[in-house]
């Protein structure tokens, strides 16, 4: 039996609708006795939050994009418990030294975090606040957090009000990470590509990764073709192999026959190389009879370039935002969409920046009857106290006192970039505001 957690407890978070603590009877039943199984997410091992937001979990990442949830969850401040590699010297009386790698249980307060999104690496930094044979309190140390590898995050709230602890912003991410629901696997796939150069990427709900680059030379197409063509079909095999191993797409006899739903395959290109793909694919279809499975979730749409940024060209795509519609990604990029359609309207009814959102906050501007304010999750990672409470504050009031909708997009995808570009802080309103409404209510802040 392995203790876990049911996420839809935590779905409440750490305080009620009235903003007020939660009771400590709320989290006594939060763990739960339930049989062992794997999960497709992060693991939730062990909670031990307080009644005042304060307090520990227990997690376990399991797949390559729990490292990019703990990345949101830990902050500089937070205290975090890891198992760790060491190379310690020692010095024999003689005066020889000699040198061994020990495996220890460290603390460290947090100072600086590192993530590779690509590798899905992330390395931890801070001092060392446990005291080992082998180390003291005070000295540096970098946890490399591992998959299938329990640590321990504790957030606190200082008696000066230094930490924000376990705030409503941490929770839903808490809960995000350990959905059991597998709603976070990648939601569709996309080649961008041209003649030999592919970008595979995977566009998830919170993080559009790429997975793999393929690049290799192809003959210049010349009167006859021959090398070209012998080129180009080596660049598509290429490409195909990458593309089944970073799906895990099962190409044995037996799996002709599972019926598991194929994740929507994009192909773009300039010119005639998505298409010519396609019919690589169909082709190869045609003697491994379990490609039959991929063939209807291919799209092929054009793009300007086989690079990277192309991508938001192609997921702005008709065809594709009707395949995406019931999609985490399609709700944000729609949003992002009615936003920006209301400002060139000029309508009064959207505003952005940060001293202009919290003015319409102030108006009431942002509550019920179609008050939607859009956050990026990347001002929630700031090192500064005091502006993560504000933003936190802000989120709360907006949800729970104003009634209005709140919708936090990832900095690590499209829109969510399209919206740091507008101060990462950007607000729908239920009525018309004219921005000298806004610099008034702004001046009259400042004169306070």
């Amino acid at each position: 039996m392995t203790e876990a957690v049911n996420p839809d407890n935590i779905v409440r978070g750490t305080q009620d609708a009235t903003g007020s603590a939660a009771t400590p009877a709320f989290f006594s039943h939060l763990i739960k006795k339930t049989r062992s199984v794997i999960y497709p997410t992060m693991r939730l091992v062990k909670n031990k939050i307080e009644h005042n937001g304060s307090g520990t979990v227990t997690l376990m990442p399991e797949e390559p994009e729990d490292m990019w949830h703990a990345y949101n969850l830990i902050r500089p401040g937070d205290l975090l418990r890891a198992s760790a590699i060491r190379r310690i010297t020692t010095t024999q009386d003689t005066g020889s030294t000699s040198s061994a790698r020990v495996h220890l249980n460290l603390v460290i307060r947090v100072k600086n975090l590192d993530f590779d999104p690509q590798s899905s690496q992330l390395h931890v930094s801070g001092q060392i606040v446990n005291e080992t044979a082998h180390t003291k309190v005070g000295q540096f140390h970098t946890l490399d957090l591992e998959l299938n590898r329990n640590f321990t995050l504790e957030k606190e709230i200082g008696a000066q009000g230094e930490g924000v602890g376990w705030d409503s912003i941490a929770v839903e991410m808490l809960k995000d990470a350990v959905d059991e629901g597998g709603k976070r696997k990648a939601e569709a796939v996309a080649v961008i590509m041209q003649e030999g150069l592919a970008h595979i990427c995977f566009i998830g709900q919170f993080q559009t990764i790429l997975k793999q680059k393929v690049e290799m030379s192809v003959p210049r197409k010349r009167h006859g073709g021959g090398e070209h063509d012998k080129g180009i079909n080596k660049f598509y095999k290429v490409t195909l192999d990458t593309l089944l191993r970073q799906m895990e797409f099962n190409t044995s006899i037996t799996s002709g026959s599972n019926n598991e739903a194929v994740k929507p395959v994009l192909l773009a290109s300039p010119g005639f190389v998505a298409a010519g793909f396609q019919k690589y694919i169909q082709a190869e279809a045609s003697s491994t009879p379990a490609l039959k499975r991929l063939l209807p979730s291919i799209v092929v749409v054009h793009s300007a370039s086989g690079y990277t940024h192309s991508l938001s060209e192609v997921l702005q795509s008709p065809s594709v935002k009707t395949l995406l519609a019931d999609t985490k990604y399609a709700r944000e990029t729609k949003l992002m969409d009615d936003f920006l359609d209301q400002l060139r309207k000029e309508t009064n009814k959207a505003t952005y920046g940060p001293r202009e959102v919290e003015a319409a906050v102030d108006q009431g501007a942002v509550g019920r009857g179609g008050g939607v304010l859009i956050i990026s999750n990347h001002l929630f990672r700031s090192q500064d106290v005091a502006t993560r409470k504000r933003w936190v504050s802000l989120v709360d009031r907006v949800r729970d006192v104003e009634g209005g909708e709140v919708r936090i997009l990832s900095s690590d995808h499209e829109s969510g970039k399209r919206l740091e570009g507008l101060g990462g802080i950007a607000a729908l309103l239920t009525f018309p505001i004219a921005d000298e409404d806004l610099e008034s209510d702004e001046e009259a802040a400042d004169a306070d």
